[in-house]
């Protein structure tokens, strides 16, 4: 057999190897060399790089994620690219302050599994090793024969390296919900995955501002772990969590944020629902942020969920002279069939 193709990182001096069939992301990660990305699906684009020499074999990308003249200039997707000879790429200069972790295939036992919400659960899996990672961030989760994965974002904080918790919603004819976790998972069963992936990642230089969480949905497990990691540094810490789901039957977590919220007098809960009157809060967590606010020049937001939530959260923001520096956002989007090159 031949041996795999080398790639190069120029801008960090460094290089990986690549074995036959591997994306080139996924070598940088393992080998330490950092490169944003969210995705990992070949739908946002944040995972870009320039190809400076060599080549690649990639599926066509829409130019609404990298544009015609991105794509002239030899930029490609790095999670979708396979490299087919040695190959030198430019990846974009990052901030040397952001804690990296090298990505690793993981094993594990679920724990527990608990409904917490109409068509939602709660999965905890208990690792065979801890698992380094940062408030935030995902895992892939192996879909047994099938060979695709799927993301879902833990729950829990760093500090709680060993077990990992994940809040998972049911998708009608989902190949991992309908097809696996809802139908058969159960405790005491074998879990593989890999990670971490993600650079929706607290950031430790909010010290000293308020925190702005506003979620969709499930996009509330990556804020749970964002909002426990920033209490364990600081117990005072301002938080606003902001919640949002349709139905009062797909609100979950209330227990706990209310206890958070009596242990930490300055954690502020508040649950929105914009299908169903109720006695607490109507319409978009959007809508209630600026309801709230004067200004939020001096916070820090995390936002999670569908699109168009954390879209018009974004909007919000700004509106309120949230600096755009201090607004980091993670977009839930339907899972994709993995395609192969």
């Amino acid at each position: 057999m031949p041996d795999s193709p080398t790639v190069t990182v120029q801008a960090g001096r460094s290089s990986v190897r690549c074995g036959t069939g591997q994306k080139m992301l996924d070598a940088f990660l393992r080998n330490g060399v950092w490169i944003p990305n969210s995705c990992n699906q070949g739908t946002c684009g944040t995972c870009k790089v320039r190809v400076l020499g060599g080549t690649v074999v990639s599926p066509p990308v829409d130019d609404s994620i990298l544009s015609t003249a991105e794509q002239d200039q030899g930029y490609v997707l790095s999670c979708q690219s396979i490299p087919t000879s040695d190959v030198v790429v430019e990846p974009p200069v990052q901030d040397a302050g952001t804690p990296h972790h090298v990505l690793r295939d993981l094993a594990g036992t679920v724990s527990s599994m608990t409904s917490i919400a109409d068509d939602t659960v709660a999965v905890t899996v208990l690792l065979d090793e801890p698992l380094e990672f940062t408030a935030g961030q995902y895992v892939e989760l192996s879909i047994p024969g099938t060979g695709q994965t799927r993301p879902y974002s833990m729950a829990n904080p760093p500090s709680r390296s060993d077990e990992l918790e994940f809040h998972i919603r049911r998708q009608p004819g989902g190949l991992a919900t309908d097809g696996w976790i809802f139908s058969s998972l159960s405790v005491g069963a074998p879990v593989a995955m890999t990670g971490p992936w993600g650079d929706f990642c607290y950031e430790p230089d909010d010290l000293g501002i308020g925190l702005v969480l506003l979620a969709g949905g499930t996009g509330l497990a990556p804020l749970k772990s964002i909002a426990r990691t920033a209490l364990d540094l600081d117990p005072t810490r301002e938080i606003h969590v902001y919640h949002g789901v349709r139905t009062q039957a797909e609100l979950y977590d209330v227990d706990f944020w209310r206890a958070l919220s009596d242990e930490h007098p300055n954690l502020r809960y508040t649950p929105c629902l914009s299908r169903e009157p109720w006695s607490g809060r109507t319409g978009y967590v959007g809508d209630a942020l600026t309801e709230d606010f004067d200004s939020c020049r001096n916070h820090a937001a995390y936002l999670c969920g569908p699109p168009a939530m954390v879209e018009a959260g974004v909007k919000a923001l700004k509106r309120r002279r949230m600096p755009p520096r201090r607004i980091r956002r993670e977009k839930y989007t339907p899972a994709i069939s993995l395609v192969t090159i």
